[in-house]
């Protein structure tokens, strides 16, 4: 729903429904008030058979470490063959040198696509992998997903010798001439990547299935995944490609399960409901995780939590402007709370009337996505979404909403509770309606010669 603030979880952008965008260049805004939720779960194992190309003698109990050697191993082996493996650890050592403003370096202390300014498009994907992907070919899928994502948001096709065995397609050079565009990849693991032999005990705690929500009619088959893509850039056939290529890149290891497109406003901040979405966001940078308990794999790192919220929006649009109002707390021309001031005015929520009457409504958004006052880092919420429009639904409505990310230290801190009060009777619930749902880790960023979650998968 519309924005949140400070700490809650998902509305819309700034109160200003579903689900909140905020961005970066706004840091240091409380999170505002927006918001919905989701998250994921745990459990045990290890893996007790071998590869080749492994340490054969390992202590008991340990997993073995995923060489880049053995992901490059033989079939035989169970893990997947990349026929280029030089080419592949020779594009991750090559470094950013280019000082193109459309070119968003891919290496750093954090994945870009969460700090970075959000682009004017974007594709969500999850994937699951396939019965037989086992943790060494799980790695294997990342490294090529990773050589091939520092290629492409340079602007250049990903290399041919590091195409997946079996795999029939080829790049097409078809970005040849439209330029990075801005390109951002980010990954994510989801719960379910966790129930592979020698990754249970490596799951996260804050990974856990988030809890149900009064009034959520959620397709399961739109939500969850064992690995999440989001690319963004400034140029929707950029954003297309590049899923098709990782698509081609994950051929027998992981399928598409759901993939969802979103935009934004010319000016980056009205959603579909005429609201400024993020208002009082965060900085950004107190969404990253750091410090002790934080395994190194998620130093630099988030949680994400996504929800696609479809706005009724032929009900919404009849209501008069002063109700419209009431539901936020805030005023559509400018994001001004309605107890008076500007955009960036706290909520006065004691503010009350000549009458008596409080001017900011006891079910308004504003008030009931307001985080606690004690509220630590650990139930900060950064919202940053995009809008969506997919048509018509049967009944002739609109198929359109937003697409609300929240990131966050803590999804069971921070969206966990926010969303519970929202469900109590939040005035903009009744126009929202919550349809999907999905929680993931997001590791640190990349250096060189690395790629994304190795630290886990070779742990």
């Amino acid at each position: 729903m519309p924005g949140a603030d400070e700490a809650r979880p998902g509305a819309a952008g700034d109160e200003g429904v579903a689900g909140a965008a905020a961005e970066e260049e706004h840091p240091g805004a409380a999170v505002e008030e927006g918001h919905p939720g989701a998250a994921a779960g745990e459990g045990p194992g290890s893996r007790t058979h071998a590869h080749p190309g492994l340490p054969p003698h390992l202590p008991p109990g340990r997993p073995p470490r995923v060489s880049r050697r053995a992901l490059f191993g033989s079939a035989a082996g169970g893990l997947a063959v990349l026929a280029g493996g030089g080419a592949a650890t020779a594009a991750l050592r090559s470094g950013d040198r280019s000082a193109n403003p459309a070119i968003i370096p891919f290496h750093g202390p954090h994945q870009a696509g969460i700090l970075t300014p959000r682009q004017s498009q974007v594709r969500l994907a999850a994937f699951d992998l396939g019965a037989r992907t086992d943790r060494g070919r799980a790695a294997a899928l990342l490294l090529r997903w990773t050589a091939a994502a520092e290629r492409l948001t340079r602007g250049e096709s990903p290399d041919p010798r590091n195409e997946p065995p079996g795999s029939r397609a080829a790049e097409t050079g078809v970005l040849a001439g439209t330029g990075p565009a801005r390109l951002t990849v980010t990954f994510g693991l989801g719960p379910g990547l966790f129930d592979r032999p020698g990754l249970a005990r490596h799951r996260p705690a804050a990974l856990a299935p988030l809890p149900a929500f009064p009034d959520d009619r959620l397709d399961p088959a739109r939500g969850s995944g064992h690995l999440l893509v989001q690319i963004g850039a400034d140029d929707a056939f950029v954003t297309t490609h590049v899923l098709r290529t990782l698509q081609r890149l994950a051929h027998g290891e992981a399928r598409l399960r759901w993939t969802m497109t979103g935009f934004t406003a010319a000016d980056g901040r009205r959603n579909l409901m005429g609201q400024i979405d993020g208002t009082n966001n965060p900085d950004p940078r107190r969404a990253l995780l750091s410090g002790p308990g934080v395994p190194a794999w998620l130093v630099g790192g988030s949680y994400v939590v996504i929800r696609r919220i479809r706005m009724l929006l032929d009900h919404w649009d009849t209501l008069p402007a002063a109700h419209r109002e009431q539901a936020l707390g805030r005023r559509a021309a400018d994001g001004a709370p309605l107890s008076g001031g500007d955009e960036r005015t706290p909520v006065d929520l004691a503010a009350v009337r000549p009458d008596g009457v409080p001017m900011v409504a006891a079910n308004a958004h504003v008030r009931l996505a307001a985080p606690a006052a004690d509220a630590g880092d650990g139930a900060v919420m950064f919202r940053r979404g995009w809008s969506y429009h997919d048509g018509v639904r049967a009944d002739g409505t609109p198929d359109a909403g937003l697409l609300f990310l929240a990131w966050q230290r803590d999804p069971r801190t921070a969206f966990v509770p926010v969303q519970r009060r929202l469900a109590r009777g939040d005035a903009l619930s009744r126009y929202l309606v919550h349809e999907a749902s999905a929680v993931f880790a997001v590791p640190g960023g990349v250096s060189p010669g690395e790629y994304v979650a190795q630290g886990l998968m070779e742990g």
